[in-house]
């Protein structure tokens, strides 16, 4: 039970961290989320042309880890680049959840669908100069998923173990409940125009990247 409530806790005030003030977190610390993003790619990759679950075989943990490396290391080096990897991976969590909607899970079909919208969305970002935006809806989502997964561990909706699964932990929950499907859209709306009205003014600049990480 201890455990329970300290995960619980812990999530929901991570979840509050990102999806309120995520952005200014998010980029200070964009070479970690490069690695994260870049094993997420490598992995899911590999679970979806091959149909093994995610991190199931020994495969997708090699080849997670070393796009995460990758990621990381040109996050470190080339702003630019690691707002394209995050962009992409976001984009590719787009395209693979819009294809479960229609009851695709793995396949090459997802693979290609995914493919196409971390490369639209990824372009689309840096084409267009609108990384503060993009950054901002990521960590509002990602907050929103992390406070509702601690919500819903409370209420005992979802294991301790399924955290394991990140952003998975809620999928079923929102895929059977309306209410909490509209309570997730809630809290990252909320997020997304509370960090939009308090970043106003304020813009994280290569220049401050470099000094942070240079």
């Amino acid at each position: 039970m201890i455990s329970v409530l300290f995960a619980a806790a812990f999530a929901v005030a991570l979840g509050a961290a990102f999806c309120f003030v995520g952005y200014r977190l998010f980029m200070v610390m964009l070479p970690i989320w490069g690695f994260f993003a870049g094993f997420w790619l490598g992995a899911a990759a590999v679970s979806l042309l091959f149909g093994a679950g995610f991190l199931a075989t020994l495969t997708a943990w090699v080849v997670g880890f070393a796009a995460g490396l990758v990621g990381a290391v040109f996050s470190y080096l080339f702003y630019l680049v690691g707002i394209a990897i995050v962009s992409a991976a976001f984009g590719a969590a787009l395209g693979t959840g819009l294809m479960g909607v229609f009851g695709f899970e793995t396949g090459l079909l997802v693979s290609l669908v995914a493919l196409v919208c971390a490369v639209v969305v990824a372009g689309l970002v840096l084409r267009f100069n609108i990384q503060k935006y993009a950054i901002t809806a990521i960590t509002a989502i990602g907050g929103a998923n992390a406070i509702l997964a601690g919500v819903l561990l409370l209420l005992g909706r979802v294991p301790l173990g399924s955290f394991a699964t990140g952003g998975g932990t809620i999928k079923p929950i929102l895929q059977d409940s309306w209410f909490w499907l509209i309570a997730w859209l809630a809290v990252a709306v909320i997020g997304f125009v509370v960090q939009i009205r308090v970043n106003r003014d304020y813009t994280f600049s290569p220049n401050q990247y470099i000094e942070g990480w240079g």
